[in-house]
Protein backbone atom coordinates (compact mmCIF):
# COMPACT_ATOMS: atom_id res chain seq x y z
CA UNK A 1 0.00 0.00 0.00
CA UNK A 2 2.90 2.52 0.96
CA UNK A 3 4.33 1.76 -2.62
CA UNK A 4 0.96 2.39 -4.30
CA UNK A 5 0.94 5.21 -2.31
CA UNK A 6 4.75 6.71 -3.27
CA UNK A 7 3.65 5.64 -6.92
CA UNK A 8 0.74 7.81 -6.74
CA UNK A 9 2.38 10.99 -4.90
CA UNK A 10 5.16 10.71 -7.71
CA UNK A 11 2.77 10.55 -10.71
CA UNK A 12 1.11 13.40 -9.31
CA UNK A 13 4.08 15.57 -7.86
CA UNK A 14 5.15 15.01 -12.00
CA UNK A 15 2.33 15.61 -13.72
CA UNK A 16 2.12 19.24 -11.74
CA UNK A 17 6.01 19.50 -12.44
CA UNK A 18 4.93 19.11 -15.97
CA UNK A 19 2.45 21.36 -16.19
CA UNK A 20 4.65 23.53 -14.53
CA UNK A 21 7.13 23.28 -17.52
CA UNK A 22 4.35 23.65 -20.17
CA UNK A 23 3.47 27.06 -18.47
CA UNK A 24 6.77 28.24 -18.42
CA UNK A 25 7.51 27.67 -21.81
CA UNK A 26 4.46 29.29 -22.71
CA UNK A 27 5.51 32.25 -20.73
CA UNK A 28 9.23 32.54 -22.37
CA UNK A 29 7.60 31.96 -25.54
CA UNK A 30 5.59 35.07 -25.02
CA UNK A 31 8.39 36.82 -23.82
CA UNK A 32 10.01 36.07 -26.47
CA UNK A 33 7.42 37.22 -28.78
CA UNK A 34 7.20 40.86 -26.40
CA UNK A 35 10.56 41.56 -26.96
CA UNK A 36 10.31 40.51 -31.08
CA UNK A 37 7.68 42.86 -30.92
CA UNK A 38 9.44 45.83 -28.82
CA UNK A 39 12.67 45.26 -31.53
CA UNK A 40 10.16 45.41 -34.64
CA UNK A 41 8.71 48.54 -33.55
CA UNK A 42 12.12 50.55 -32.23
CA UNK A 43 13.07 49.49 -35.85
CA UNK A 44 10.03 50.73 -37.43
CA UNK A 45 9.72 53.98 -35.48
CA UNK A 46 13.54 54.73 -36.39
CA UNK A 47 12.66 53.82 -40.35
CA UNK A 48 10.12 56.38 -39.61
CA UNK A 49 12.03 59.22 -38.37
CA UNK A 50 14.49 58.55 -41.30
CA UNK A 51 12.35 58.59 -43.38
CA UNK A 52 11.09 62.23 -42.18
CA UNK A 53 14.65 63.68 -42.48
CA UNK A 54 15.25 62.80 -39.12
CA UNK A 55 18.54 60.65 -37.36
CA UNK A 56 20.26 60.59 -40.68
CA UNK A 57 23.29 61.21 -39.36
CA UNK A 58 23.89 57.42 -38.04
CA UNK A 59 23.22 55.76 -41.46
CA UNK A 60 25.70 54.94 -44.01
CA UNK A 61 26.07 55.90 -47.82
CA UNK A 62 24.30 52.53 -48.68
CA UNK A 63 21.45 53.20 -45.98
CA UNK A 64 21.06 56.66 -47.31
CA UNK A 65 20.80 55.87 -50.79
CA UNK A 66 18.23 53.07 -50.02
CA UNK A 67 16.62 55.72 -48.66
CA UNK A 68 16.77 57.92 -51.35
CA UNK A 69 15.32 54.86 -53.65
CA UNK A 70 12.06 54.47 -51.27
CA UNK A 71 11.44 58.09 -51.12
CA UNK A 72 11.63 57.89 -54.99
CA UNK A 73 9.09 55.05 -55.24
CA UNK A 74 6.94 56.86 -52.93
CA UNK A 75 7.21 60.20 -54.78
CA UNK A 76 6.62 58.51 -58.46
CA UNK A 77 3.08 56.13 -56.68
CA UNK A 78 1.44 59.31 -55.24
CA UNK A 79 2.37 61.20 -58.81
CA UNK A 80 0.73 58.18 -60.55
CA UNK A 81 -2.19 58.29 -57.96
CA UNK A 82 -2.56 61.72 -58.43
CA UNK A 83 -2.87 61.84 -61.92
CA UNK A 84 -5.27 59.03 -62.00
CA UNK A 85 -7.56 60.82 -59.83
CA UNK A 86 -7.45 63.58 -62.11
CA UNK A 87 -8.05 61.79 -65.42
CA UNK A 88 -11.32 60.06 -63.79
CA UNK A 89 -12.26 63.37 -62.48
CA UNK A 90 -11.48 64.97 -66.07
CA UNK A 91 -13.72 62.06 -67.39
CA UNK A 92 -16.49 62.65 -65.18
CA UNK A 93 -16.37 66.73 -66.29
CA UNK A 94 -16.82 65.43 -70.23
CA UNK A 95 -19.41 63.32 -69.29
CA UNK A 96 -21.21 66.23 -67.50
CA UNK A 97 -20.59 68.37 -70.31
CA UNK A 98 -21.48 65.75 -73.01
CA UNK A 99 -25.07 65.33 -70.48
CA UNK A 100 -25.35 69.68 -70.47
CA UNK A 101 -24.81 69.70 -73.78
CA UNK A 102 -27.84 67.23 -74.58
CA UNK A 103 -29.70 69.21 -72.31
CA UNK A 104 -28.76 72.19 -74.46
CA UNK A 105 -30.14 70.75 -77.33
CA UNK A 106 -33.29 69.26 -76.26
CA UNK A 107 -34.16 72.90 -74.54
CA UNK A 108 -33.26 74.39 -77.83
CA UNK A 109 -35.04 72.44 -80.05
CA UNK A 110 -38.42 72.50 -77.71
CA UNK A 111 -38.21 75.94 -78.16
CA UNK A 112 -38.16 75.81 -81.82
CA UNK A 113 -41.19 73.74 -81.76
CA UNK A 114 -42.85 76.27 -78.84
CA UNK A 115 -42.17 79.06 -81.58
CA UNK A 116 -39.68 81.90 -81.61
CA UNK A 117 -42.85 84.11 -81.96
CA UNK A 118 -43.98 83.67 -78.15
CA UNK A 119 -40.14 84.17 -77.16
CA UNK A 120 -40.27 87.40 -78.84
CA UNK A 121 -43.05 88.49 -77.67
CA UNK A 122 -41.81 87.82 -74.04
CA UNK A 123 -38.11 89.24 -74.61
CA UNK A 124 -39.90 92.62 -76.16
CA UNK A 125 -41.99 92.63 -72.68
CA UNK A 126 -38.62 92.64 -71.01
CA UNK A 127 -36.90 94.85 -72.67
CA UNK A 128 -40.00 97.28 -72.34
CA UNK A 129 -40.36 96.70 -69.15
CA UNK A 130 -36.89 97.56 -68.49
CA UNK A 131 -36.74 100.68 -70.57
CA UNK A 132 -39.84 102.31 -68.45
CA UNK A 133 -38.25 101.44 -65.26
CA UNK A 134 -34.44 102.88 -66.70
CA UNK A 135 -33.70 106.29 -66.02
CA UNK A 136 -30.66 105.59 -68.72
CA UNK A 137 -31.30 106.77 -72.37
CA UNK A 138 -30.90 104.07 -75.13
CA UNK A 139 -29.32 104.43 -78.25
CA UNK A 140 -31.48 103.72 -81.48
CA UNK A 141 -29.15 101.02 -82.45
CA UNK A 142 -29.25 99.70 -79.16
CA UNK A 143 -32.89 97.91 -79.21
CA UNK A 144 -31.94 96.03 -82.30
CA UNK A 145 -28.04 95.22 -80.45
CA UNK A 146 -29.47 91.80 -79.39
CA UNK A 147 -31.02 91.03 -82.75
CA UNK A 148 -27.25 92.04 -84.54
CA UNK A 149 -24.81 90.89 -82.29
CA UNK A 150 -24.41 87.47 -80.98
CA UNK A 151 -24.00 87.14 -77.37
CA UNK A 152 -20.67 87.53 -75.59
CA UNK A 153 -19.96 84.37 -73.92
CA UNK A 154 -16.84 84.85 -71.40
CA UNK A 155 -15.00 81.96 -71.09
CA UNK A 156 -16.63 80.07 -73.94
CA UNK A 157 -13.90 78.23 -76.01
CA UNK A 158 -15.30 77.22 -79.04
CA UNK A 159 -13.60 73.34 -80.42
CA UNK A 160 -11.88 73.97 -84.02
CA UNK A 161 -10.92 71.90 -86.85
CA UNK A 162 -7.64 72.31 -85.69
CA UNK A 163 -7.11 68.93 -84.27
CA UNK A 164 -9.56 69.30 -81.51
CA UNK A 165 -7.59 72.07 -79.16
CA UNK A 166 -9.99 74.93 -78.04
CA UNK A 167 -9.31 78.41 -79.63
CA UNK A 168 -10.92 81.36 -77.68
CA UNK A 169 -14.16 82.86 -79.52
CA UNK A 170 -14.00 86.44 -80.49
CA UNK A 171 -16.88 88.58 -81.12
CA UNK A 172 -15.31 92.09 -81.70
CA UNK A 173 -15.14 92.09 -84.97
CA UNK A 174 -18.23 90.23 -86.17
CA UNK A 175 -19.89 92.89 -87.10
CA UNK A 176 -19.91 96.99 -86.73
CA UNK A 177 -22.51 97.73 -84.32
CA UNK A 178 -21.42 99.66 -81.08
CA UNK A 179 -23.65 99.51 -78.31
CA UNK A 180 -24.45 102.68 -76.34
CA UNK A 181 -23.08 101.85 -73.18
CA UNK A 182 -19.95 101.85 -75.33
CA UNK A 183 -20.04 104.91 -76.37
Amino acid sequence: MDRTLERYQRSSYSTQGNNLTVADSVTQSWCQEVSKLKAKYESLQRSQRNLLGEDLGSLSVKELQNLETQLEGALTQARQRKSQMMLENMEKLRKKERHLGDMNKQLSNQLELEGQGSFRTMQDSWDSASLVGSSFSTHPSQSNATETEPLLQIGYHQYGSNGGFSVPRSNAGDNNCTQGWAL
